[in-house]
């Protein structure tokens, strides 16, 4: 499946971004996302996930109660909104796709798809 992120971009501290990945497969609705974002020389970090159902989710504490991640199957699109943002939330972030109730939601062996991310840059 075919997954291309947007929305990312510079925003101030405290500031809100909402991204979305958009999904190509008509199965979309049957997969398991995630949100992930990484920087230069640090590993992948998982942030949040969903399940195929969109009626389960699970967040990484950096984000819990800033972050929202949403689905709309119909659509194929995967949401994710942050609010309160931070300078150390400054990464590329990414979407990934995996089984219906992946057994690692906040890790990258979990997925089996990956877009090719956004760049969210949060200034002081």
């Amino acid at each position: 499946v075919e997954l291309v992120e947007s929305g990312g971009g510079l925003v101030q501290a405290g500031g809100s971004l909402k991204l979305t990945c958009t999904g190509t497969e008509y199965s979309f609705g049957t997969y398991s996302m995630g949100w992930f974002r990484q920087v230069p020389g640090k590993e992948r970090e998982g942030l949040s996930c969903i399940n195929y159902t969109g009626k389960s989710t699970v967040y990484a504490d950096s984000v819990k109660g800033r972050f929202t991640i949403s689905r709309d199957s119909t659509k194929n699109t995967l949401y994710l909104q942050m609010n309160s943002l931070k300078p150390e939330d400054t990464a590329m972030y990414y979407c990934a796709a995996g089984p219906g109730s992946t057994l690692f939601p906040l890790r990258a062996l979990g997925y089996n798809y990956w877009g090719q991310g956004t760049q969210v840059t949060v200034s002081s």
